[in-house]
């Protein structure tokens, strides 16, 4: 390399202020005053692109060739004022599509007018949390255990996330109802990780917990479409939409990378959450908001779906069939729905050393403790999802599995 242009580079670097040239002394990098930036443990496994592995839907099935034809469509189509600004609530377009979508298929009850897009549910979650804070609410009971990710969330907007135990029928209402809080979060039905479901009579109960406070339920439905041994549960919503947000996404059905999400918003609640979206960030992308409407609107929501379950179901039973084989001492719950199962483990077995093992022989399992508020009093367990798994290594993982399992017992 030239000479010339190295000392081009040194001499932009430093009018830029990232480094400090001292005769004498050399040239090196700039000292910065302000807190120091903060390292990347403490920032939570989320914050830095480790996510979790399981219930996540199979890439390799995403629609590639039907949405790159509704993106051409929509680019070649759209008018001129849609490369502007986007409207902060979303696409008129794509609302419309999600209230008739959600009506039909999940009864919930709301318009476009009602309807808000956000960069997922985890946009969604923050711009809630700072729409309850205009209105004074500083508490937000969370089922326990919960997404780990939304306690994180809610932290971060100035709330408390005050966990609520989850038994083997939904969140504990009773418990729900010696606490001081504005709001609660729940997933009714199939609550994460555990995958069980709110009972009808505490779904009754919680709406009545919820009209007595005049508090809000936060309704996360995040893999409700996905059912294989019963029939949907009714979304919440559709039973008292003046105290409940419902919420969802397209991280489940097509991919996370579309960053697509809406809440179905009470008119009294509206407004606070507009106003937070804006100034979260302005407002969604726009041509990913169209091209979902169109392939709402012209079946090819509904024909990916029929597509993807049968192929889901299939990988869901072998997964269920191998534990049985392999792991005869595990509990398996959630498994009528959703992309992951969840896997007590015997009380003798280390979740955090199998997990651990596991990923060291390219196995993709996660740790469930982390998904409690206090994780020293979890129960050993494991999450694993078959969404991204090829039915064909099930057996022959989940042997491995069990084989470490019993290494790490004795």
């Amino acid at each position: 390399m030239a000479r010339s242009v190295v000392v081009e580079a040194y001499g932009q670097l430093i009018a830029e202020g990232y480094l400090e040239a001292r005769r004498g002394a050399g040239t090196q990098v700039a000292q910065r005053e302000g807190a120091a930036a903060p390292a990347l443990d403490s920032l939570g496994e989320a914050a830095v692109g480790r996510t979790p592995s399981s219930a996540l839907p199979d890439p390799a099935w995403f629609p590639r060739r039907e949405w790159l034809r509704q993106m051409r469509a929509v680019l070649t189509d759209c008018p001129d004022a849609v490369f502007g600004y986007p409207h902060p609530q979303g696409a008129i377009e794509l609302r419309r599509s999600l209230s008739e979508y959600l009506g039909r298929v999940r009864a919930v009850q709301t318009r476009a007018e009602n309807v808000l897009v956000c960069g997922g549910f985890a946009q969604g979650l923050a711009v809630l949390c700072r729409g309850l804070q205009v209105r004074g609410v500083g508490r937000i009971a969370v089922e326990d255990p919960c997404f780990s990710l939304h306690r994180r969330i809610i932290r971060a907007a100035g709330l408390e996330p005050v966990p609520v135990a989850v038994d083997d029928r939904g969140l504990v209402i009773e418990e729900l109802s010696r606490l001081s809080v504005g709001a609660v979060l729940v997933a009714p039905a199939h609550s994460y990780p555990t995958g069980v479901v709110l009972a009808p009579g505490r779904r009754h109960e919680l709406l009545a917990w919820a009209q007595e406070r005049d508090a809000l339920v936060i309704e996360d439905d995040y893999d409700a479409e996905f059912r294989y041994d019963r029939t949907p549960v009714g979304a919440l919503q559709g039973l008292d939409p003046d105290h409940v947000v419902y919420g969802g996404s397209a991280s489940k059905t097509l991919s996370p990378a579309l960053r697509l999400g809406w809440l179905a918003l009470p008119d009294h609640f509206l407004g606070d959450v507009l106003r937070a979206k804006f100034v979260d960030g302005i407002a969604t992308e726009a041509f990913g908001q169209l091209a979902l409407a169109r392939f709402i609107d012209g079946g090819s929501f509904a024909r990916h779906l029929r597509r993807v379950r049968p192929v889901y179901r299939a990988r869901r039973d072998r997964l269920a069939g191998a534990l049985r084989m392999h792991m005869p001492q595990a509990t398996v719950t959630g498994a009528a729905a959703g992309l992951h199962l969840f896997v007590r483990l015997s009380p003798d077995t280390p979740e955090r050393e199998l997990v651990e093992a596991a990923h060291q022989h390219g196995l993709h399992i996660d740790p469930s403790s982390r998904h409690w508020a206090n994780p020293d009093q979890a129960p050993p367990a494991i999450l694993i999802g078959y969404g991204t798994v090829h039915q064909d290594a099930i057996e022959r993982e989940i042997a491995t599995l069990a084989a470490l399992a019993r290494e790490l017992s004795e």
